[in-house]
């Protein structure tokens, strides 16, 4: 734990009253400060006591008059201004340990920390809670928390997570809903393990306790797994007979409390064929980030983009992509060619050799692959275009940690970075590259 301010923010509240890097950050309006939960809802308060040690030793107190809600300003040696927990789970479908060696360390690092559900959208399975965190958590009303859920029979619930303290989780998502607290859960379904009868008995659970949301998503299988439980993959049926299954609870909460409150993963519409739900389908896209929606929500953007698009005169492209998306992002492109003839593009779905043909998705693409896959094709575009998630976040690097400029080296050719929405996709491929 460091409270110890490392940096200011230049015209920041902080700033104004004299705060200097170095001092302590003891507590705020008489509640001490052990992290960045703390310093963010004792500090939102227009009028903030500030309790502080100095680099002599010597205590001070001062209080800063802000906006309400805005930052005091105040940087610490890390976000979290402590040690970010790792996962005391042994989930049987854990992607990490389905990991090649050799990749860099940071790969390999299993997060399950609730103060990240919080600040960063994180799903968590609150097994690393102890007592006084889940009341601190209800105290502060710390809300929307991202729990993975996978199962609610106590005993599968144990045995899928590699816990035989897990149960406790459950109790505290019942506690949470009873304060409250907005919950979104998130189900990884493997097939011959929580689905059937086990995922029913799961959303009728969460329906009585009283979740916003719940993304139901297929298990991710890499060639990566000797020596860990046997797990089947998602196939066409299963994929069908889980749409069936959560669209009948669906439409069963919707009835009853408006909202749908259970939504399957685009996979799942892929995998079983069957054409994507309409807009309405996804109320507010509060799934997203766990690939509900993803989709119906580019092509609508790219759709709106394309509306205003004035000349197809650009250079020729590609558009690499994971073998999922393939056929619907060439849907988009054809679209666009029906608008500008002239235009000059194609998509290629790049196989995941790296990790396994059984991974399909663009966000798991290895720079590797797409150099293998790209070099020798004779109607490689001029430009390659690629989604962000291919790339480390806020960096130009690939999961294989080759750089985008080694890629671009390999191929000959400039890379376009588009972010995930569809207008990106629409302005990278009508942009006049200098």
């Amino acid at each position: 734990m460091s409270t110890i301010i490392t940096s200011i923010d230049p015209g920041s509240p902080a700033m104004r009253a004299g705060l200097q890097p170095g001092q302590q950050l003891l507590s705020i309006n008489g509640h001490a400060v052990v992290d960045v939960l703390d310093y963010r809802f004792y500090g939102y308060d227009p009028v903030s006591h500030l309790s502080l040690k100095n680099k002599d030793g010597s205590t001070q107190k001062l209080t800063i008059h802000k906006a309400e809600g805005e930052d005091l300003g105040l940087n610490f040696d890390s976000y979290l201004m402590d040690e970010m927990r790792s996962c005391a789970n042994h989930c049987i479908f854990c992607f990490v340990d389905q990991m090649p060696p050799g990749m860099r360390q940071t790969l390999y690092f299993k997060d399950d920390d609730a103060r990240l559900s919080f600040l960063q959208g994180n799903y968590i399975t609150l097994t690393n809670l102890t007592e006084r965190e889940a009341q601190r958590i209800i105290d502060l009303r710390i809300s929307p928390i991202n729990v993975s859920v996978h199962t609610t029979d106590p005993q599968l619930h144990c045995t899928m997570l590699g816990n035989k303290n897990a149960v406790r989780s459950l109790d505290y998502i019942r506690a949470f809903c009873k304060a409250g607290i907005v919950m979104n859960g998130q189900i990884v379904v493997c097939p011959g393990w929580n689905d059937g009868e086990h995922l029913r008995r799961s959303i009728e659970d969460l329906m009585d306790i009283g979740f916003n949301s719940c993304s139901i998503v297929p298990v991710g299988l890499t060639k990566f797994r000797r020596g860990l439980a046997r797990l089947e993959p998602v196939t066409k049926e299963k994929a069908g007979e889980i749409i069936d299954l959560v669209d009948e609870y669906g439409a069963k909460c919707l009835e009853k409390y408006g909202t749908r409150m259970f939504f399957c993963a685009d996979e799942f519409y892929i995998k079983a064929e069957r054409p994507l739900p309409g807009e309405e389908y996804y109320e507010e896209y509060q799934q997203l980030d766990n690939g509900v929606g993803m989709l119906r929500s580019t092509m609508n953007e790219f759709l709106s983009g394309l509306e205003d698009a004035e000349s197809g005169d650009v250079a020729s492209f590609t558009v690499a992509t994971g073998k999922a998306a393939e056929p619907f992002i060439a849907r988009l492109v054809a679209e666009a060619k029906k608008k500008f003839p002239q235009l000059r593009g194609e998509v290629v779905g790049i196989v995941n050799d790296f990790f396994g043909h059984s991974i399909t998705v663009s966000g798991l693409v290895t720079a590797q692959d797409l150099i293998t896959q790209l070099k020798d094709r004779p109607t490689l575009g001029e430009r390659v275009l690629i989604p962000a998630n291919m790339l480390r976040h806020g960096e130009g690097v690939f999961l294989d940690d080759y750089t985008v400029e080694q890629v671009e080296q390999a191929l000959g050719r400039r890379l376009t970075i588009s972010e995930t929405d569809g207008y990106s996709l629409c302005d990278a491929i009508f942009r006049q590259e200098p």
